[in-house]
């Protein structure tokens, strides 16, 4: 079976503990969300068909060797899981980002998990599979979009209610557009959140523009 493939492109890594190391990344087609804020709707649909081997060509014409596979939400596609083990064996270091809503546990271990939890104003907060929760470790990361105050009184209490803390590092970041960062900022020193503030670099660099 082949896999559905939006672009493939080299750039520096935006998000999370990676932030600005230079990374190639795969985006995989396809998305069962439809979040609110969302910033790469053109990946839903579309893309061109490719193998493993064709993926893994172009992966290595570029210098880099952290990978990152992203979407849209690449678990929906049966062939990340093998994509994810075939760029591990080939020595890369390798990351998934993920919404959160289809199931982590399969990931080869060797991945580290970018994983969301979808706010309130997503839109998508009925599809947070908690279950994936036990399966996360010291390797993997969580990722809340916070829109709005309500937005972030809800992340604020999962993460203490639920301890996601002690479980992985925890990122928040502002949706563009929509919550000016400071405020994000000033809300997790006041509570004293053990949660790490983030911007998005490559928003920062190029804006929102597709293949960076």
């Amino acid at each position: 079976m082949a896999l559905r493939i939006t672009e493939i492109f080299y750039s520096l890594q935006g998000e999370a503990s990676r932030v600005g190391l230079p990374t190639v990344f795969v985006r995989l087609t396809g998305c069962p969300l439809r979040c609110s804020w969302c910033d790469t709707t053109y990946s839903f649909t579309g893309g061109e068909a490719a193998t493993i081997a064709s993926v893994l060509a172009e992966v290595a014409k570029y210098p880099a060797r952290q990978v990152c596979v992203t979407g849209g939400e690449p678990l929906s596609q049966k062939e990340c899981l093998p994509l994810l083990v075939a760029l591990c064996d080939a020595g890369y270091d390798v990351s998934l980002e993920t919404s959160g809503a289809l199931d982590v546990s399969a990931v080869d271990p060797r991945v580290s998990r970018i994983m969301d939890l979808k706010a309130p104003d997503s839109g998508e907060v009925g599809r947070n599979l908690w279950s994936n929760l036990d399966c996360l470790d010291g390797r993997d990361e969580i990722k809340i979009v916070i829109a709005s105050r309500g937005d972030y009184e809800w992340a604020r209490d999962v993460v203490r209610q639920r301890q996601i803390d002690a479980i992985c590092p925890v990122l928040f970041s502002p949706a563009q557009g929509l919550l000016e960062a400071r405020s994000l900022a000033d809300w997790i020193l006041e509570d004293g959140l053990n949660v790490r503030f983030q911007l998005q670099l490559h928003k920062l660099l190029w804006g929102n523009m597709q293949g960076k």
